[in-house]
C-alpha cells in the first residue's frame, strides 16, 4: 500500500462536536462580553494573544477558579519576561480546585500492569486527603516546605500532593525506577520535610524492591522529619512489607491510623505560591530545579484541560506517565473538571501492546494519552484495537514526548479508531503545560499538530528573533508572558540563586522573549511540525535539518523498529562541518547488509533531500532514553566525540550507551 500523503485530511468535528465543546461555549461567552464577533479557532488565538488580560480573565470567570479573592488586576507588567504577573492580588488553594466535587462517583481508577485494579470515589479520596493533611500537619508540615514522593503512579501518590498542596506546601516527585543518585541530585536539591515512598513496584511482569534504594536514600536528606512507605507491592503479593531498615519510618496505614476522616481545610495563598518542583532530565548536568507557581499552573492548565482537549464533568481522562514526567502533574488538574482520572503505572507493552486498550474498554476512556514512541509500537506491532476493542467512548487521543510522525497518525485513524480528534501536544517540564496544542474546532491534518495554545504568543523566528512565515523553519519562541512560566530556579535553596541560570535557559537567546529550543515550522493550515530539539539539530554543508525528519522516514521501514541519528564533526576533531551518522534497532534475528543501508538511504534520499542521507548507519542493540523515553541523542554525540556525558541517572538504559563508547574509534576511522 502506498503511503498516505502528507497533505491529508485525518478528521474533521461534526457540527454537534463542536456545538457541545467547551471552547465553544468560551467562544459565544466572549462574544458577548466583549462584543466581538470571534468566528473561527484563529480568531480566538489572535484575540487571546493581543487581548491577553482579557483572555486570561475570561478562562478564570469561564472555569470558575475558586478563590477566596481575585483582585481587580489581571496582568501587571506584561512587557517584562521574566517579571510579569498575573493576577497579583489574587488568594487561592491549588488543591481545592481540584477538589471541588465529593460524592459516590469514582474519583480514580487504577491498574498496576495486570496485577493489581482499584477504584476511590471522590467522597473516600476527600476521607484520605484529610487523613494525611492532619497527619502532615502534625509532623511540622507548613507552607513552603516540601513535601516528596518517590513513587509510582498510584492514588496514594494523587493523595499526597493534594494534602501537601491543601496546606500550601510543595509538592515534588520522582518516579521508583531512579536509582539512590538519581533522586538525591533531585530531593538532595530541594530537601523535603517528608518522603513518601513506596516498597517497590512491578514493569513488564518482573517485581522491583525499593526498600533498600530508601534506606540508603533517607539519612542523605537533612531537611527529612519523617518517611512513610507505602507497600504497594507486598500488599499485591499479600505480604507485609519489611520498614526495619528504614530509621524511624511508618508505612502508611499506620501513620494515618490515628486520624478521622473531616472536611479538608484549605489554605488560601498568593497566586505565585510555589506548588510544584519539578527536575529537568539534567543528561547535561545536574537536573535543574524547576519550582512552578500555583495560580499560573493551574489557570493554564484549565484552559488546556476546558478548551484544548475538551475535559467535561464525568469524562474518564488518562495519560501514561510515571511521577517523574510533567504529564502526571498535568492530568492531576483533570480532576479540576470533575473527571475520573484513570492511573497506571507499569508496562505499556503487556499483552501484547494491548493493556492500555483493554484498560480503555474496562473503565471507558474517552481521553486517552500517550506517547509518540507507543503509537510508534504500536504501529509495528501490527495490533489492530479498532478490530479488537470496543472504544465507545474514546473521543480524543493525545500524544507527546517527542514529535508524532505522520505514520503514527496513520496508525491511529487506521487501526485504533477513525472517529477521533488525534491532538498532539508540545511544551515541556519548563512550563507544565503546552505551546502547542489541540483544538475541538478544528481538523486534524496528517503529521501535524492542530494548533498553537490560546493565549500564547508563539512564533517560528530566524536566528535573529524575527518571525518566519508559514513553510519555513525556525526557532520556537514565545513573544509574550503566560501565567504558567516558572518561579524561577531553585538553587542552594535560593530562588534569588537560580536568578541567572533561569534568565540564561530561557531569555538569553533574544532578549525578553522566551527561546524554548524547539525546532519547528507552522503550515498554511495553522498548525505545526516540529523537527526536534534545536540543540541537536544536524548541521551538514551549513544546511539546518531536524532530527525529526530523518526518524521520520527511517521508522517507515519495518526492519527497524528504532532510530537514533547524530551530527558527527568531520573530520574528527573538526569543528568545519558534521556528517550524519544514524544508528539503527533492528528486528530480532535481523542484521543490517548493504541492501538494508541502501533501502535505508534511498527512503531518506527520495523523501528528503541528499543532505539528509547518513554517511554511516550503524547497528545498534538498543537506544538510550531517559526516563521519560525521550531519545539522547546529544549523550551519544558527546561519546562520539569523547566528551563527558554527565548524570548517567536521569537515563532509563545507561549501560546502552557502552555500545556507543565502544563505537567512537571505528566512527573515527570511516
Amino acid at each position: 500500500m502506498n503511503a498516505p500523503a502528507a497533505d491529508q485530511l485525518c478528521w474533521q468535528p461534526s457540527p454537534q462536536r463542536i456545538a457541545a465543546s467547551h471552547i465553544e461555549a468560551f467562544r459565544l461567552w466572549v462574544n458577548a462580553r466583549h462584543g466581538l464577533q470571534l468566528q473561527t479557532y484563529q480568531d480566538l488565538l489572535d484575540w487571546s494573544i493581543t487581548e491577553q488580560a482579557a483572555f486570561w480573565d475570561a478562562v478564570w470567570d469561564t472555569a470558575g477558579v475558586i478563590a477566596e479573592h481575585k483582585g481587580e488586576r489581571v496582568l501587571v507588567d506584561a512587557d517584562r519576561m521574566p517579571g510579569a504577573r498575573f493576577f497579583p492580588d489574587a488568594r487561592l488553594n491549588f488543591a481545592q480546585n481540584l477538589l471541588r466535587r465529593n460524592d459516590d462517583t469514582v474519583a480514580l481508577h487504577f491498574w498496576g500492569e495486570d496485577r493489581v485494579q482499584r477504584s476511590l470515589s471522590w467522597r473516600a479520596l476527600h476521607a484520605e486527603v484529610s487523613r494525611l493533611q492532619q497527619a502532615l500537619r502534625s509532623w511540622g508540615v507548613q507552607p513552603g516546605d516540601r513535601v516528596a514522593a518517590y513513587m509510582p503512579n498510584l492514588p496514594e501518590t494523587v493523595i499526597a500532593m493534594l494534602a501537601a498542596t491543601s496546606l500550601g506546601a510543595t509538592f515534588t516527585s520522582a518516579s521508583p525506577d531512579f536509582g539512590v543518585q538519581g533522586v538525591l541530585d533531585r530531593f538532595g536539591q530541594t530537601q523535603p520535610k517528608v518522603l513518601i515512598a513506596c516498597d517497590g513496584y512491578f514493569y513488564n511482569g518482573k517485581i522491583f524492591s525499593n526498600l533498600d534504594k530508601i534506606a540508603a536514600l533517607a539519612p542523605q536528606l537533612s531537611a527529612l522529619t519523617k518517611t512513610v512507605v507505602v507497600p504497594y507491592v507486598a500488599q499485591a503479593l499479600q505480604q507485609t512489607a519489611d520498614i526495619a531498615a528504614i530509621a524511624g519510618a511508618q508505612l502508611w496505614d499506620q501513620a494515618l491510623q490515628p486520624y478521622a476522616p473531616r472536611a479538608v481545610e484549605f489554605t488560601p495563598l498568593p497566586f505565585d505560591h510555589p506548588v510544584y518542583i519539578l527536575y529537568s532530565s539534567g543528561t547535561t548536568g545536574a537536573p535543574k530545579c524547576i519550582v512552578h507557581r500555583a495560580g499560573g499552573v493551574l489557570l493554564k492548565h484549565l484552559a488546556e484541560l476546558r478548551l484544548q482537549v475538551d475535559i467535561h464533568e464525568g469524562d474518564r481522562v488518562f495519560f501514561f506517565t510515571t511521577c517523574g514526567w510533567m504529564m502526571w502533574n498535568w492530568l492531576m488538574s483533570a480532576l479540576s473538571q470533575g473527571a475520573t482520572v484513570c492511573l497506571y503505572d507499569g508496562a505499556p507493552g503487556l499483552r501484547g501492546n494491548a493493556i492500555l486498550f483493554d484498560y480503555a474498554d474496562a473503565v471507558g476512556f474517552t481521553h486517552l494519552g500517550t506517547s509518540a514512541k507507543f503509537l510508534e509500537a504500536i504501529g509495528k506491532s501490527g495490533i489492530e484495537p479498532r478490530q479488537t476493542h470496543q472504544l465507545t467512548a474514546l473521543r480524543t487521543i493525545m500524544s507527546t514526548g517527542s514529535p508524532l510522525a505522520p505514520e503514527g497518525f496513520d496508525t491511529i485513524y487506521q487501526r485504533v479508531k477513525a472517529d477521533v480528534c488525534l491532538s498532539s501536544l508540545s511544551g515541556g517540564t519548563d512550563l507544565v503545560a503546552c505551546f502547542l496544542a489541540g483544538s475541538p474546532m478544528n481538523p486534524v491534518w496528517r503529521g501535524e499538530i492542530q494548533a498553537c495554545a490560546l493565549g500564547m504568543a508563539v512564533i517560528v523566528a530566524d536566528d535573529d528573533g524575527k518571525p518566519l512565515p508559514a513553510g519555513q523553519k525556525g526557532e520556537l519562541v514565545c513573544t509574550k508572558p503566560f501565567p504558567s512560566m516558572p518561579l524561577g530556579f531553585l538553587v542552594d535553596g535560593s530562588l534569588e540563586q537560580g536568578a541567572q541560570k533561569y534568565h540564561d535557559a530561557y531569555f538569553a537567546q533574544f532578549p525578553n522573549v522566551w527561546w524554548h529550543g524547539d525546532y519547528i515550522e507552522r503550515t498554511e493550515h495553522g498548525g505545526y511540525i516540529i523537527f526536534g530539539r534545536s540543540d541537536a539539530t544536524l548541521n551538514p554543508g551549513g544546511v539546518r535539518i531536524g532530527t525529526a525528519e530523518i526518524y521520520r522516514q527511517v521508522e517507515r521501514i519495518d526492519a527497524v523498529l528504532e532510530s537514533l541519528v547524530i551530527g558527527q564533526n568531520w573530520p574528527p576533531g573538526s569543528y568545519g562541518d558534521v556528517r550524519v551518522v544514524l544508528f539503527v534497532r533492528l528486528r530480532d534475528g535481523l542484521t543490517l547488509d548493504a541492501d538494508l543501508i541502501d533501502a535505508i538511504k534511498r527512503q531518506i534520499r527520495d523523501n528528503t533531500t541528499p543532505r539528509h542521507v547518513p554517511a554511516r548507519i550503524v547497528q545498534v542493540h538498543d537506544i538510550p532514553r531517559t526516563k521519560s523515553n525521550k531519545i539522547v541523542e546529544i549523550a551519544v554525540r558527546n561519546l562520539i566525540h569523547g566528551d563527558p556525558v554527565k548524570n548517567l541517572t536521569a537515563l532509563a538504559n545507561p549501560e546502552a550507551l557502552d555500545e556507543y563508547r565502544a563505537l567512537r574509534a571505528e566512527l573515527e576511522r570511516a
